[in-house]
């Protein structure tokens, strides 16, 4: 399906002030600065799993199906209910304090965050991530 696969941090805009603004607290903010998260998709129809793995062995999982309710985490660790949908080709979730969207462009995993009060935003582009044997 077209989000599956396995995306690193290729870059990153505005990634302290939006996740400051969600809520992480800075000694986290400063050792995620030069992590490279990868972010792992499988999709099976309107199914996904969508885990984001962390160079410390930590991962969070998200299980969603379009159209339904899900249990969610954000990447702080909170828990709430959302609907995902997808439009236009984009996966689109609200989360607690902001509106998500996910797409493949040119490729890549290409996800913008915008904050619910205050408009600004965050975005992170994921390259294919590519295994050497």
């Amino acid at each position: 399906m077209a989000f599956t696969g396995r995306y690193e941090v290729e870059s990153e805009d505005n990634y302290d002030a939006f996740v400051k603004y969600i809520g992480i607290p800075s000694d986290i903010i400063e050792k995620g600065r030069n992590f490279k998260v990868v972010t792992e998709v499988a999709q099976n129809g309107n199914d996904f799993v969508w885990t984001q793995i962390y160079p410390t062995g930590q991962s969070m999982t998200n299980k969603f199906t379009i159209g339904k309710e899900a249990d969610m985490e954000t990447m702080g660790g909170k828990k709430f209910k959302a609907t995902v949908k997808m439009e236009d080709g984009k996966v689109v979730a609200d989360f607690p304090n902001y509106h998500h969207t996910a797409e493949i462009a040119g490729g890549k995993l290409v996800e913008v965050s915008v904050k619910t009060k205050g408009g600004e935003t965050g975005s992170v582009i994921g390259k294919p991530f590519t295994v050497f044997v």
